[in-house]
């Protein structure tokens, strides 16, 4: 059963059958995972479709060193222009990629057992309350936006000090071609039912322009 279903040279048989079983199997798999990833239609659809297409590069390969070095030239040229993945999403296609080299190899169970059995862990690990810290959930990213005349090295410390419970400097750029600063800090509040009393009184202090205050994230703290 665990036995590679491939011979020296791969029929057309084998080769239907590994791509049948890992098309089947990565979309189950990507089903699977969309319970606890929240991406879009087209994510989805790749994560299904990566198990064959790295079953079938493998396949073609079989050994040939000439192919292979071929096939890597190729993938080579291709330059990936797409945003910045999160966690889970990158996970996702690691998970489709290792069993597309099961599938591959004509090991149709690993492929099967890789996919299926990661997705079922995952989602127990997440479903699991590891991890989940109440005083990592608290922490809010704050952006204030301040003409370019306001000096603002101190001038929001008295209102940081009576509704922050911590504050962590994230920066400053300019924004409005040059005429305005945009600060940014890592915030915690002493009580989060005085947030619109907090921003009510940034709103004297920066002339009424735009403030954010923000769930933190490491990757959305992007000056």
């Amino acid at each position: 059963m665990f036995d590679s279903i491939y011979t020296s040279v791969v029929t057309p048989s084998q080769f239907f059958i590994m791509a049948a079983a890992s098309l089947i199997t990565g979309f189950l798999y990507a089903w699977i995972m969309s319970f606890r990833i929240r991406s879009t239609k087209r994510f989805f659809t790749v994560t299904a479709l990566i198990p064959f297409v790295v079953a079938a590069v493998i396949t073609f390969v079989n050994g040939n060193i000439g192919a292979g070095v071929a096939i890597g030239g190729a993938f080579s040229l291709i330059r990936f222009r797409s945003a910045q993945g999160s966690a889970d999403e990158i996970a996702a296609i690691l998970v489709a990629m290792g069993s597309g080299i099961a599938f591959g190899m004509g090991y149709i169970a690993y492929g099967i057992v890789i996919l299926v059995c990661l997705a079922v862990i995952y989602m127990l690990l997440n479903l699991a309350p590891l991890f989940e810290h109440k005083s990592m959930a608290a922490d809010q990213l704050l952006r204030i936006t301040i003409p370019e005349s306001l000096e603002y090295n101190g001038t929001f410390d008295d209102i940081f000090a009576h509704y922050l419970k911590s504050i962590e400097n994230a920066g400053v750029k300019t924004t409005g071609m040059g005429s305005m600063f945009r600060l940014s800090y890592k915030v915690r509040m002493k009580d989060p039912s005085e947030e619109k009393a907090f921003i009510d009184e940034l709103r004297t202090k920066n002339g009424n322009l735009e403030i954010s205050l923000l769930p933190y994230t490491e990757t959305q703290n992007q000056l």
